[in-house]
């Protein structure tokens, strides 16, 4: 049987004083990795050294870090530090992230995010191999004018750290396939996947470096194992519905929402144009009720054992390799792991 791991990520805002308790149970539960994020509130790197420190087996993922508010050569060193500080089981996420943290909170100009993105990838890996510092690109140059090129100081554990690319336009989506280990897509729905980035996962794995092992790909959505009645059903698919709202109404201007720019493409017109609507209106509740039963279904996994089993194989199906167990900030994270790794 094809590998199918189960990660969990480190909610943004909870209280630290759970989180070595929520780490030591997950990893005793049988996740695999788990995957801590990074917007405007706590720095994922510092919270990374936290959890390398506190966990023995799991991996740890960055998920993920913008390529514009950190130098690549930073980039590089911290994930070379994290690695090292882990034993080996780090693996670095990244994105372009939008305009609105990278200029609304970095204060760092969103350009060319896909050459950008490209050119990090490039400098971090040649810093892991150690190589004198030297990159003339289009969105870095190093090292500056007349200035003496370096390389690390400290020899990493690994030369070829895993890099993951968070990605949902579809040149974005081909860059990962063609120069990432793995592809973090957000929002992801099985049935429709091949639709919307078949054609952009072949374009870049044509002109993937044959070095590179097969490209992984990480994906999850809300998860609640329920009974098999209907109102227990929809009250747990409905904890996921000021989230979603969120994103699809929330994360960026009206004409720059990555989000429900995917929610279109997947055929749900109307939820994106209504739940955009009232959000940006300051109706944040009316939003997240406003998202239709279909969709909310299609972006969560909730449901009785043989229902969230089938949800599982769908996603393997759609060539998901390692799944992400997203639980509300309420649920139980270690059980809903312990229950998937029966199911899978």
């Amino acid at each position: 049987m094809n590998y199918f791991g189960l990660s969990v990520n480190v909610d943004l805002t909870a209280g630290t004083a759970a989180l070595p308790g929520y780490l030591r149970d997950v990893e005793a539960a049988g996740a695999d990795m788990v995957w801590v994020p990074e917007a405007y509130g706590r720095d994922a790197v510092s919270v990374l050294g936290f959890c390398a420190a506190l966990t023995s087996r799991v991996r740890l993922g960055a998920g993920v870090l913008n390529v514009f508010s950190r130098s690549p050569a930073l980039l590089a060193q911290s994930a070379a530090a994290l690695d090292e500080l882990c034993g080996g089981r780090f693996e670095l996420g990244l994105g372009a992230s939008g305009p609105q943290v990278v200029e609304g909170w970095h204060g760092v100009a969103f350009d060319r995010p896909l050459r950008r993105t490209r050119e990090v990838v490039e400098v971090c890996r040649s810093v892991w191999r150690r190589e004198i510092l030297r990159h003339d690109g289009k969105t870095v140059q190093v090292p500056l004018s007349d200035s003496r090129p370096l390389k690390l100081m400290t020899r990493p554990v690994r030369a070829d750290i895993p890099v993951w690319l968070a990605s949902l336009g579809p040149r974005n989506v081909a860059l990962a396939a063609e120069i990432a280990h793995g592809w973090l897509p957000t929002l992801f729905v099985p049935e429709l996947a091949d639709r919307v980035w078949g054609d952009d996962l072949l374009a870049g794995a044509a002109r993937r470096d044959p070095a590179l092992p097969p490209l992984r790909i990480a994906a999850g959505a809300h998860v609640e194992v329920t009974t098999g009645d209907t109102a227990a059903v929809r009250t747990a698919r409905d904890k996921a519905r000021p989230s979603l709202a969120r994103y699809l109404g929330g994360m960026g201007a009206a004409n720059a929402n990555f989000y429900n720019d995917l929610v279109r493409r997947y055929g749900f017109t109307e939820d994106a144009d209504r739940v955009q609507r009232l959000y940006l209106d300051g109706r944040q509740a009316d939003a997240a009720a406003a998202l239709s039963d279909g969709l909310v279904e299609a972006l969560t996994v909730c449901g009785p054992r043989s229902y969230v089993a089938d949800r599982l194989a769908a996603y393997r199906a759609a060539g998901v390799t390692d799944f992400r167990v997203n639980v509300n900030a309420g649920s139980d994270g270690p059980r809903a792991v312990e229950v998937l790794r029966e199911l899978c």
